[in-house]
């Protein structure tokens, strides 16, 4: 029987960097193979992989779209409205931050007719 020659393989190469900048991803390795093929079979492996965990990815705040604006809460006169939007998903591991979730803007109904003389004559007597 003709003694069979042992492989002869390269030292493993430094592991790949991780496949993903953040979670969950692979990194390789190789080594090559030195002695000549015909030499005999060689059944060595000459890759290997594993697993590699990063930080997880951060994580966006996510919102709904605006609401429509609601009706002006006074019947006369100056007042307010305002809309809404929800948080569908709150920011982790360092997302962006959620922005404001409520806007208010002035609305004016028609003027106010009844007693504006009396507030007009007080407002005078304050000042």
């Amino acid at each position: 029987l003709p003694d069979t020659i042992p492989c002869l393989l390269s030292p493993w190469s430094e592991w790949s960097d991780c496949s993903v900048t953040c979670g969950k991803g692979m990194r390789t390795r190789q080594r090559m193979l030195k002695s000549a093929a015909e030499l005999g079979d060689c059944n060595e492996e000459l890759e290997q992989a594993e697993k590699c965990m990063l930080p997880e990815c951060p994580i966006h705040c996510e919102l709904t779209e605006w609401s429509q604006w609601s009706e002006c809460n006074t019947s006369c006169g100056k007042g307010h409205m305002i809309r809404t939007r929800m948080i569908k998903t709150e920011p982790q591991f360092g997302g962006t931050a959620c922005p404001e979730t409520v806007q208010r803007s002035k609305c004016r109904v028609r003027k106010c007719l009844r007693g504006a003389g009396m507030e007009k004559r007080r407002w005078k007597e304050a000042r």
